[in-house]
């Protein structure tokens, strides 16, 4: 593994240990070089997987931008990183799991939402205001409408 520091491609693992729900590998690891410590992460992947995207362009699916809009979502909600952790796992063995190597932009963006909908109900609101790309807070009210359960004495 090389060096984020200084470039070294020998580097030492000092410590290994199961992460998130026990699907990946922490790795804890020290450049002899400069004496630079960092963490690497191994996952297995069980496929190659294509997004795409609502143009018809493909891109490589890219766990880490997933995980971005993941935590931007939840940014400043009281949810715990182990458990943001566990969820973009679930979301990505769930699309592996799919059986297809194309998945459409839109069937990431549904299950990303599914999954906010039951750990966060703002983090929902947020993701869905961009992957649904609201124009004007009516689309807001709308959308938060939907949401609330109906009071049958109201109606």
């Amino acid at each position: 593994m090389r060096c984020p520091f200084c470039g070294n491609v020998d580097t030492q693992v000092k410590d290994s240990r199961p992460a998130e729900d026990h699907s990946a590998i922490r790795r804890r690891r020290l450049c002899p070089a400069c004496g630079g410590r960092f963490t690497t992460y191994e996952r297995v992947q069980l496929r190659d997987l294509v997004v795409i995207k609502t143009n018809g362009r493909r891109e490589d699916f890219d766990r880490p931008k997933l995980e971005r809009s993941i935590r931007i979502a939840l940014q400043k909600r009281p949810v715990e990183p182990d458990r943001i952790d566990q969820m973009i796992s679930g979301i990505v063995r769930r699309l592996e799991s799919m059986g297809e190597t194309d998945i459409p932009s839109g069937t990431i963006g549904e299950i990303v939402m599914e999954s906010l909908a039951r750990i966060d109900t703002v983090a929902y609101v947020r993701f869905a205001s961009v992957y649904k790309n609201f124009q004007a807070a009516d689309d807001f009210d709308k959308f938060v409408s939907e949401l609330r359960p109906s009071d049958p004495e109201k109606e």
